[in-house]
């Protein structure tokens, strides 16, 4: 995934490239900085995207382009800043004014530190022009059809394929992230025909149920597998990186994304773009809780967990892949699958107690049975992570540090020991911020 950034000012190529260089593991083939006019904008792209250099060179604009559904770009007339994001925010970009009331921009938080006053967000499906912010698409609540779930699943199955195909097609080597659980496994078995040589990698503990789960499906769609079992010392080793790159100290994104890193970490070895399941379960109703849920309300809740995906779970999956210089597709987020996604009706997403029930219909022929009905597993539980990270900051944060350090700046009340211990190692990268509006929270986090 490449990087963008730049500021609304001339021949500020010395700052633009400050910028980047905080970025350049996202873009390590190359870059690109030019003054347009009134504007210095620049970008930095990792292997198989030159085009983004050439994008910038020929037209004044500068863009991380992951495919047609994915984007965030800034183009320039030589006077004033545009920015845009694309619908669902798979893409990041961060905005924000200097002293001197200059617009700039960056991909990561990390770009913009001591160049803007405050950083800000650009929301998903919305554009900043003129310093106003206007939104051009938006997730909604969808007219259920009015079909036979064999159809409903047969059309389900046809636009993952055409989202799969347009991203994996005449790729001879490529990867896949694979948990063994239904998303990502579906969308490695749905391109394993367009690639020559399919690559899938998985994390967890030693015994860790996720590695056998991969194993199975490994073995099912002959893909070369590669697995990384680390020690529980090698993944507290590992936060401080992490944290970094993630721009976050939410606790459950951190603890989902430490294995998420080692994975994305091997796989930049292997391959230049991989395959992740993100989306899956946000679209499918693959969270236990929704089971709770009334079918009348199951819809908005959908709609709405879909729409914080942007600064949780994808910027997870963005942080991590870039970390490297890969780029990672999600194929459940293509903007035509989104849509009829939101459509199919509650009724065919749990049915019988079971989630993602019009999901599993829609592969069942693609994947061994023991992964087509395997239950949901978190993230880092079926990794073997599970309550480990918990335990630990138990130990190094004590009920009184606790007390004392739970109310940020910003007013802002830290959930538990374990997010305060990842917001000390946050403020050692980033500093005491005064306003982190732009980070994301899980809904539903536990609070201590």
């Amino acid at each position: 995934m490449a990087a963008i950034a730049g500021i609304a000012s001339p021949n500020a190529e010395e700052q633009v490239k400050t910028m980047l260089e905080r970025m350049s593991h996202r873009g390590p083939e190359g870059s690109l900085i030019r003054s347009i006019g009134g504007v210095t904008m620049g970008v930095c792209w990792p292997q198989g995207q030159p085009e983004a250099g050439e994008q910038l060179r020929k037209s004044g604009r500068a863009e991380d382009v992951v495919n047609d559904s994915h984007y965030a770009w800034a183009e320039t007339d030589g006077k004033t800043i545009k920015l845009s994001r694309d619908p669902l925010g798979v893409s990041p970009l961060y905005y924000g004014w200097n002293w001197d009331d200059r617009l700039c921009f960056s991909s990561e938080v990390k770009g913009l530190a001591g160049f803007v006053q405050q950083v800000h967000e650009l929301p998903p499906g919305c554009i900043l022009q003129e310093n106003t912010l206007v939104r051009h698409s938006r997730l909604e609540l969808q007219e259920p059809i009015n079909a036979p779930q064999q159809e409903i699943a047969a059309e389900l199955r046809k636009r993952l394929e055409q989202s799969v195909a347009k991203r994996a097609r005449s790729v001879a080597v490529f990867g896949s992230w694979l948990s063994g659980g239904l998303d990502s496994s579906a969308l490695a078995a749905l391109a394993r025909p367009y690639i020559d040589t399919m690559h899938t990698f998985a994390a967890g503990f030693e015994g860790a149920p996720d590695l056998e789960a991969a194993r199975l499906v490994a073995r099912h769609i002959q893909s070369t597998h590669h697995e990384i079992v680390p020690t529980f010392q090698e993944i507290i080793k590992l936060i401080p990186d992490v944290i970094h790159h993630l721009e976050s100290f939410d606790a459950l994104l951190v603890r989902s994304s430490l294995m998420n890193f080692l994975v994305a970490k091997v796989s930049s070895d292997y391959v230049p773009a991989v395959f992740s399941g993100e989306g899956g379960d946000e679209l499918f109703a693959g969270y236990d809780y929704l089971k709770d849920l009334s079918l009348e309300d199951l819809p908005g809740e959908l709609v709405d967990i879909s729409s914080r995906l942007h600064n949780t779970a994808l910027q997870r999956v963005d942080r991590c892949s870039a970390a490297h210089g890969t780029v990672a597709f999600v194929g459940f987020l293509d903007q035509s699958v989104v849509d009829y996604a939101l459509s199919i009706p509650a009724e065919y997403k749990i049915a019988n107690g079971l989630e993602k029930w019009i999901l599993r219909q829609s592969v069942s022929d693609l994947l061994p049975d023991q992964i087509v009905w395997r239950e949901k597993a978190k993230f880092w539980e079926g990794a073997g992570i599970e309550d480990r990270l918990a335990a630990y900051a138990e130990e190094q944060v004590t009920d009184k540090d606790f007390q004392n350090e739970r109310q940020l700046p910003n007013g802002m009340l830290l959930n538990s020991k374990e997010e305060l211990f990842y917001y000390r190692i946050f403020e050692e990268h980033f500093g005491r911020m005064e306003d982190i509006e732009w980070m994301g929270r899980t809904k539903g986090a536990p609070v201590q």
